[in-house]
Formats: C-alpha cells, sequence, structure tokens
C-alpha cells in the first residue's frame, strides 16, 4: 500500500528554511530534523476514490454478513418446497431381474445326455405411493412455520444490509474527517510558516524580539504534529474502509460524492412510523409467528394420524419389463392405516410446554424490540438535530475565528499587536475547525443510524 503524506518541511518555502536556519540555527534544525527521518517520507497516495454509493454497494456484496443473510434466506425457501411437498404424496419406482441356476431339474436332449434345465430370467415392475391422509394439522403448521422463517429470513436480510451499511458509513465519514483535518492541518502549516516569515523580518528590523521567532518554531513544531497525526488517522481509516468494502487494492473517500441538505430533516412522526416496521421488529415479529404455529403443531400430536398406501407390482419372463410380447402377470394393492400414540412417556406434553415458553420469550422480544425501537429512534433524532445545530454554530464560529485571524496577522504585521495575540487567535480557530468537523461527522453518523434503524435511506 503506497501511503501518501507531504513531507511537512516541504510546506516551507525555500525563503522560510533560509531564514530559520540563519535565526534559529539551533532550533531549525530541530524542526528540520523531523522531516528528514525516512519514516516520515512518504510515497504518493494510490489508494482509490469511491463514492458512498459504491463503497456500500461492494459492502453489501462482499460482508461475510450479508452473504450468510443471502444463504440463511435461500434455505429458508428451500424448507417451505420441502414442507409442500410434506403434503404430497411420495412415490419409489423399481426394477429387478433374478436369474435362477440350477434348482435339480434335468432333462434328456436329442443325444441321450441328461442336463440341467436352466430357468429364463424372472423379471419385475413395481411403483409404490405413500401419503398421510390426516396427521392432525402437523404438515399445515410446518408449511406456516417456514413462510414465518421466510419473512423473518427477508426482514433479517434487510437488516444485514443496513447494518453493513450503517458500518461502511461510519468508516466512510471517519476518513473524510480525517481528511478535513488533514486539510486544516495543512493550513496551520501555512500560517504557521508565513506567521514565522514575519516574525523574523521584524526581528532583523528591530520591531520584536527574538522570542517572536523563537514562538515561530515553536507553531511550526505543533503543525507539523498536527499534520503527521491527521496523515497517520487517514491511513489508518482508509485501510479501515478498504476492508470493509472488500476491495483488494486501496481505496479513500471521495468527498465530492457526499452533500447534505441539513435543512431538510425528517419528520418525526413519519420516522416513527417506519421504525415501528423497522427490520428488527419484523425479524422479531415473524419470530413470534412461527412460535405461535409451532405451538399448533404441537398441540396437533393428540390427534390420530390417518395414511394410505398403493403398490402395483408385475412380474414375469418378458424380457422388456412387460413391454414385450412375453408373459407378465401384475396386482395391485391398496392399504389404509390408522394410528394414535396413546402414550409416548409424556414426550408430547413436553413439546407442548416448551413451544408455549418459545412462544411466550419470542413475544417478550418483540415487545422489547418494538420499545428499544422507539428509544432509538428519540436518541438518534436528538443526535441528528442536535448536531444539524451545532454544525451551523460551529460553521460561524470557524468564520469568526478566521477573520479574527486576519486581523490579528494585519495587526502584528503593522506592530499593533503581540505575536501572542495572534498565536491565541489561531489555536482558536484550530479549535473551532476542529468542533466544526466533529459536528459535521456526528450528523452523518446519527442519519446513517437513523437509515438502519427504519431500514429505508433519507434523502
Amino acid at each position: 500500500m503506497s501511503l501518501n503524506i507531504k513531507s511537512p518541511m516541504r510546506l516551507l518555502s525555500a525563503t522560510a528554511l533560509a531564514v530559520l536556519v540563519v535565526a534559529t540555527p539551533d532550533l531549525g534544525a530541530q524542526v528540520l530534523k523531523p522531516g528528514l527521518q525516512p519514516g516520515l517520507t512518504r510515497a504518493p497516495d494510490s489508494a482509490r476514490k469511491i463514492s458512498l454509493d459504491e463503497a456500500v454497494r461492494m459492502a453489501q456484496q462482499n460482508s461475510p454478513e450479508a452473504i450468510q443473510a443471502e444463504g440463511t434466506e435461500r434455505t429458508s425457501k428451500a424448507a417451505r418446497v420441502a414442507a409442500i411437498g410434506a403434503i404430497l404424496p411420495n412415490a419409489s419406482l423399481n426394477l429387478g431381474r433374478v436369474i435362477q441356476f440350477g434348482g435339480g431339474q434335468t432333462r434328456v436332449n436329442q443325444n441321450g445326455e441328461t442336463v440341467a434345465i436352466t430357468a429364463a430370467p424372472t423379471n419385475s415392475t413395481g411403483l409404490t405411493l405413500n401419503m398421510t391422509l390426516f396427521d392432525g394439522g402437523q404438515r399445515l403448521y410446518a408449511l406456516r412455520t417456514a413462510n414465518s422463517n421466510i419473512v423473518e429470513a427477508e426482514a433479517n436480510r434487510v437488516a444485514v444490509k443496513y447494518n453493513v451499511a450503517l458500518q461502511v458509513k461510519q468508516q466512510y465519514y471517519a476518513v473524510l474527517a480525517a481528511i478535513e483535518s488533514r486539510d486544516a492541518a495543512e493550513l496551520q502549516m501555512a500560517q504557521a510558516t508565513e506567521q514565522f516569515k514575519s516574525s523574523v523580518a521584524k526581528v532583523r528590523a528591530g520591531a520584536a524580539t527574538r522570542s517572536d521567532s523563537l514562538r515561530g518554531v515553536v507553531q511550526i513544531g505543533n503543525a507539523q504534529l498536527a499534520l503527521i497525526t491527521a496523515q497517520t488517522n487517514k491511513e489508518a481509516a482508509d485501510a479501515a474502509l478498504t476492508r470493509l468494502v472488500g476491495s483488494e487494492v486501496p481505496v479513500t473517500a471521495d468527498p465530492a460524492s457526499v452533500q447534505e441538505n441539513m435543512a431538510a430533516l425528517p419528520d418525526s412522526a413519519e420516522l416513527a412510523a417506519l421504525a415501528k416496521r423497522g427490520p428488527a421488529v419484523e425479524v422479531a415479529q415473524s419470530n413470534v409467528d412461527a412460535a405461535r404455529e409451532a405451538v399448533k403443531a404441537s398441540k396437533a400430536t393428540y390427534l390420530p394420524s390417518l395414511s394410505a398406501s398403493y403398490s402395483r407390482t408385475g412380474s414375469g419372463t418378458d424380457p422388456r419389463f412387460g413391454l414385450g410380447d412375453g408373459p407378465f402377470s401384475y396386482n395391485g394393492r391398496l392399504s389404509f392405516s390408522l394410528s394414535y400414540p396413546v402414550f409416548n412417556n409424556f414426550l408430547r406434553e413436553q413439546q407442548v410446554v416448551q413451544a408455549k415458553v418459545a412462544d411466550i420469550n419470542a413475544q417478550a422480544t418483540l415487545h422489547d424490540t418494538q420499545l428499544a425501537a422507539q428509544q432509538s429512534l428519540t436518541q438518534y433524532i436528538g443526535a441528528l438535530r442536535g448536531a444539524s445545530q451545532r454544525v451551523a454554530v460551529q460553521a460561524a464560529s470557524v468564520a469568526a475565528a478566521q477573520e479574527d485571524v486576519r486581523v490579528q496577522q494585519q495587526r502584528y504585521n503593522i506592530g499593533a499587536s503581540v505575536l501572542l495575540d495572534l498565536i491565541t487567535s489561531q489555536a482558536a480557530l484550530a479549535t473551532a475547525e476542529q468542533a466544526l468537523i466533529q459536528a459535521r461527522y456526528d450528523y452523518r453518523i446519527a442519519r446513517a443510524q437513523l437509515e438502519a434503524l427504519i431500514g429505508q435511506d433519507l434523502r
């Protein structure tokens, strides 16, 4: 994986470097030293930019959770086919040939010799049909249970789909936050460089003390550390995103693919209705339906079962199994049987109790899931609106801090303020920018959590 970070010292102009070495040789060497370490020199970034939609689509195709959910759904549908087949009769067809040797029978041939008589091979065919005519409704309940399991599998697949999307979005937004932090650090480096150049010029002109240039060195060092930290965070976030989407090549986020309209917040009543039908609630509801059918099936074991069997067989010496001119005899058989288990060591009673307990547990889980959906909805809506308001406030704070830095820079240039005032303004700007990045990240995460809760994309 190729990593990309502009060496912090490359952001310094050639003039600033020369001034740094001349004005403060010792401290300048200390600032230059980190930039010369091989570990801080990185190759150009080869990560491929992908949009948010592409990242989600790739993850839903490659995620083990999504693949397993799809497999469970296919298995449930196959179980329904088997449940339908259990209602139909089963049939079997058989063919046989019997060859007899010896047997003690002899005859005299035309030469007067006694020879053994070899019997002709006997062929047989058979068709058998078996069907349960009545079993107390167990097969019907099994079919209904299979249908409920399919609904559960489909709801679980949707839930997994949006859970995977939530994981991808969280990591994608983490990459965006790292990119924004890196951009802010690069701007901080550029400002520190210009400030240092200005302070050195003022020191040489006798308009400022040497302390100003020393503080400039400190500011450059802080900017370097911020830039290194931001780039390291981005590399780690890119690696995590690459794994989530299942890409063979490194990928990174494309800031241009994320457009937000924070003024258009979703309606709370509409979200509440969607949350009541969310994937998690649907899974819990289908569990209840399946448990109820299991209770009915367990009670059906107290009823008798009636089955029928029909068979038709044929046998003879015809080598074409009755399709030729040879002799072949047929016979048929139809039988019915009624079975009623009078006592089976209380196994039926145990099955009924287990089914009822499972039904009660499923209902309790459904109720708790519904309450959890309401709780999460309230939390996510509050987080979404709070983050939206914080973004607006922090955006205004960043704009004000940028203007304050510009004014303080001009005042320092003309000698109307000291360097400490400018450094304080720059620190306030850096704090405001990080707060804005965090607020924007929190808004995006809250929106993704809402989408996972209701099982729909918010547009």
